[in-house]
């Protein structure tokens, strides 16, 4: 059985840091490209940022230079570090798993939200 198992969100002041993880069982970790998502009320899920098998990274622009997105193989987890957090990221974020390899196989972890406000 696959499990995407996202932790570490919770409430924020403008301005902090959160490091959201994601643990993942049930597949091999390492042939599948990473990614987080969010998803605020009212508004459609976008794609937060994205970590290939090999480590190579990409970002939302509106999270370029705040959010960083790692991922350990040896403890099959993804991280995504927040910093300099705005009320507008304030979302419910979800990992996911993709191997494109004849045909497409996602998974997604069930969410951790994530609010920012003073």
């Amino acid at each position: 059985q696959v499990q995407l198992v996202e932790s570490g969100g919770g409430l924020v002041q403008p301005g902090g840091s959160l490091r959201l993880s994601c643990a993942a069982s049930g597949i091999i970790f390492n042939v599948y490209a990473m990614a987080w998502y969010r998803q605020a009320p009212g508004r459609e899920r976008e794609l937060v940022a994205t970590i290939t098998t090999s480590g190579s990274t990409n970002y939302a622009n509106s999270v370029k230079g705040r959010f960083t997105i790692s991922r350990d193989n040896a403890k099959n987890t993804v991280f995504l570090q927040m910093n300099s957090l705005k009320p507008e990221d304030t979302a419910v974020y979800y990992c996911n798993a993709k191997r494109v390899v004849l045909g497409t196989t996602t998974y997604w972890g069930q969410g951790t939200q994530v609010t920012v406000s003073s």
